[in-house]
């Protein structure tokens, strides 16, 4: 036998009521949080794309996107212990904190639409050339290293 006596209807108003008696005496701003969570979001992004690029500085070897093929290293410490992409994990952490602070929602699902075009028309490119380059090196590094996180 139940030991509730009171509808679940009859509860929901009760929480319902309270939570608009709670709302209106303490109404919190979010605008603070908001700018805080896109500026670490941001720092997170920029933190990413400076360890990448030190990293390829410290191997000695190409930064450059669009010439994949002028790799000298294959670069797999540091930062590319956890990620293969860092920098452009880093974008995607740039454009998230972006996305906040634009403060919309549709806005922020553009990530995704940067995750999946950068995927398809630059990072599968570069891993054919990078596969081309340091063969089965680069295998066994996919195999232990993430694409993106």
């Amino acid at each position: 036998m139940l030991k509730n006596k009171i509808p679940p209807v009859i509860v929901v108003l009760f929480f319902a009521v309270l939570m608009a008696i709670i709302a209106h005496y303490s109404v919190i701003d979010f605008t603070t949080f908001i700018a805080y969570l896109a500026v670490v979001l941001v720092v997170i992004g920029s933190i990413f794309c400076i360890a990448g690029v030190v990293s390829f500085r410290l191997a000695k070897t190409t930064v450059n996107p669009s010439k994949p093929e002028q790799a000298t290293r294959l670069v797999s410490k540091g930062i590319y212990k956890y990620t293969r992409n860092p920098m452009y994990v880093g974008f995607a952490f740039i454009l998230a904190g972006w996305g906040v602070w634009l403060g919309s929602l549709w806005a922020i699902l553009c990530v995704f639409g940067f995750v999946f075009y950068l995927t398809v028309f630059q990072i599968i490119p570069e891993e054919h050339a990078l596969q081309r380059l340091f063969g089965q090196d680069y295998s066994d590094y996919k195999a232990r290293v993430r694409r993106w996180l």
